[in-house]
């Protein structure tokens, strides 16, 4: 018994208009895959990280390399902090009002996310030079997960790092409490997307003098460092440091981690922490994003 083709085929044209299962107008199309924008974001990302990652797990010494400056820090410059801005003991009889490492300590955590994830752009300079960064262009591949991928890399080893330091300091008299740590490293963890995606957008926008990136990228890191109060408080600096200091989004980010560290997960200061994290990483997608799709023209 022989079965009858119910297609038709367009005058001239040997395909047939008709639609079967698995032929339909998306099947085999380039970048067509199952799933919403959130489940193709989150698997484009994933895509990105493990990429992004393979050179750390062949090369995982750059991990313990990356432990140098915030232990340096801590060594280097806690005690002074405990000998000046706190009591004889370290108590909470100095300007501090508390225990120094409890307010230093996620501070450095704050430095290190801030260092590691403003560096996304010279890692991007390297493969734009090799021509990879094209090749990842032109996969199916989102644009925010493009950007999204390599800012949660960059908190892959960052979050082990604070882990090594809060241990660090545990002897020390860092006390831990777990839920609001967790808390910590995820607010960095949404910081750091809108960081690195600046850092992303920089390296292209000065891609043809890769010196400007870090002219920019240093000069504008440590003005916000000093006006976020993350090394030293601001309390009895002159009134323009502190009016300065609340137009930093990273001054609410160091306040909210001071307080999630501290365990207190609903306080004001950890509330704006997070509106100053979405907010800085809806801006750094934006940028980035735009940016990305500029250099493509």
């Amino acid at each position: 018994m022989s079965t009858v083709d119910t297609t038709t085929s367009a005058p001239g044209r040997g395909a047939p208009t008709g639609t079967r299962h698995g032929t339909g107008p998306t099947a085999g199309r380039p970048g067509t895959r199952p799933g919403g924008p959130v489940a193709r974001l989150a698997r484009d990302t994933s895509i990105v990280l493990v990429r992004e990652l393979r050179p750390l797990l062949h090369d995982p010494f750059s991990v313990v390399f990356g432990l140098v400056q915030p232990l340096v820090f801590l060594a280097l410059f806690g005690p002074l902090l405990v000998g000046t801005l706190s009591g004889q003991d370290g108590g909470a009889a100095g300007t501090l009002g508390g225990n120094v490492w409890q307010w230093f300590v996620p501070s450095i955590l704050v430095m290190t996310t801030l260092f590691g994830t403003s560096t996304t752009g010279a890692n991007l300079q390297q493969e734009l030079n090799t021509g990879a960064h094209e090749r990842m262009l032109v996969s199916p591949l989102s644009r925010p997960s493009l950007l999204v991928g390599r800012a949660l890399k960059e908190m892959v080893p960052i979050a082990a790092q604070s882990v090594v330091v809060v241990l660090v300091m545990l002897p020390f008299g860092f006390e831990l409490y777990p839920v609001g740590a967790v808390l910590g490293l995820l607010m960095l963890a949404v910081f750091g997307v809108g960081i690195g995606s600046l850092s992303y957008a920089l390296a292209l926008a000065v891609r043809k003098q890769e010196w400007m990136f870090w002219l920019v990228q240093q000069t504008l890191l440590f003005p916000l460092m000093i006006l976020s109060g993350m090394l030293l408080p601001l309390e009895t600096g002159p009134g323009w440091m502190r009016a300065a200091a609340h137009l930093n989004p990273l001054t609410y980010l160091v306040d909210a981690e001071r307080s999630l560290f501290a365990g207190d997960l609903t306080s004001s200061a950890a509330a704006w922490g997070w509106v100053a994290a979405v907010v800085t990483a809806a801006v750094g997608l934006a940028v980035g994003i735009r940016t990305m799709v500029r250099s493509t023209d």
